[in-house]
């Protein structure tokens, strides 16, 4: 039997695939993307890969393609939160989505996509994964409408897969992000930074609710999202489809990430601030944790690494490394 990984060669994607690889060494991956960049192709180097298929040709692909298949892990997408082409979110991430969904659906296929916490905005309804509030949500950026507009309209269908599981990712931080350029991690950015010139610049803060530095956001180390993932796909004939947030319910300031990138290089903090840009400064959000009572009821116990834990483990063991996952 095969899983599907669509977005294959990115941040989570290449991770995910390799959390299969170590986990069902006997199932079949199939990874969808379009391969066309170098760099990103880098992150899928070892891994086992029963066959690579380009995103578009995915969408034609015929319906016997498919007997095999047994879940689609849907995280292909457009994610830079500068770009204001609203077209581009409309191609790639509403109706490339939507076409993933009726494959899904058109060969009784469970699919788990990622949705995302940008589709929550400023947070004026709060950060519950309640399904009644997502129409009501007001994203601040282009990627967030499009996030959101597909949670919304899969919410609208009648046809449904035999399971289906939309995940809001929240700050999602950890190895084989190397090709993101400025759409990285905060962590990479300070680890590059501090490497570079012994500093870090953080944004300055322009909202007179919080200080330089204590702007707050959930960050989740990726293979906590890998965890939730299996937990999902694996107990299917339990848990209940719909949207869930992913993230840790623990939100922590930029000042504490970025000290934790110091004390993992052994260096002493030295830290600054800077104008956030224009582009995003009035699309920026201040504070966001995920509420995760909902996946809690549904049976996940596990813990979720903490800030310090997960910072140490990505700076020593992949970054300093040059290492993937």
């Amino acid at each position: 039997m095969s899983i599907v990984v669509t977005g294959a060669a990115g941040f989570i994607g290449s991770g995910m695939i390799s959390f299969f690889n170590k986990n069902y060494p006997g199932k079949e991956i199939i990874a969808v993307d379009d391969f066309s960049r170098k760099d990103k192709n880098i992150n899928l180097e070892g891994k086992n890969i029963k066959e690579f298929v380009n995103r578009e040709s995915f969408i034609g692909e015929s319906r016997n393609v498919f007997d095999d298949v047994e879940l689609i892990v849907h995280l292909g997408a457009r994610t830079d939160t500068t770009e204001m082409n609203v077209e581009i979110f409309n191609k790639l991430n509403l109706n490339y989505s939507k076409n993933v969904w009726k494959i899904a659906v058109n060969n009784d296929i469970p699919l788990i996509y990622a949705s995302s916490a940008a589709t929550y905005g400023a947070g004026e309804l709060g950060y519950e994964d309640d399904e009644s509030i997502i129409p009501k949500l007001k994203p601040l950026n282009p990627y967030g409408e499009s996030k959101n507009d597909f949670d919304k309209w899969v919410l609208e269908q009648n046809r449904k897969p035999p399971f289906w599981a939309g995940l809001k990712f929240f700050n999602v931080f950890g190895p084989n992000e190397y090709h993101k350029g400025r759409m990285a991690s905060v962590v990479f950015h300070a680890y590059n930074q501090i490497k570079k010139t012994g500093k870090m610049n953080l944004f300055r803060s322009h909202h007179p609710d919080f200080k330089d530095g204590e702007q707050i956001r959930d960050f989740i180390y990726v293979k906590d999202v890998f965890k939730v993932i299996d937990f999902l796909q694996s107990n299917q004939d339990t848990v209940n489809s719909g949207i869930y947030n992913l993230g840790t319910a623990k939100a922590r300031t930029f000042l504490d990430l970025t000290n934790s990138v110091f004390y993992a290089l052994g260096k002493k903090a030295r830290i600054g601030f800077i104008d956030t840009p224009l582009d995003i400064r009035d699309k920026y959000q201040y504070y966001t944790e995920a509420n995760m009572d909902k996946l809690r009821k549904e049976g996940y116990i596990s813990g979720f690494y903490s800030l310090e834990k997960g910072v140490i483990e990505y700076v020593q063991e992949y970054l300093m490394k040059g290492e993937y996952y």
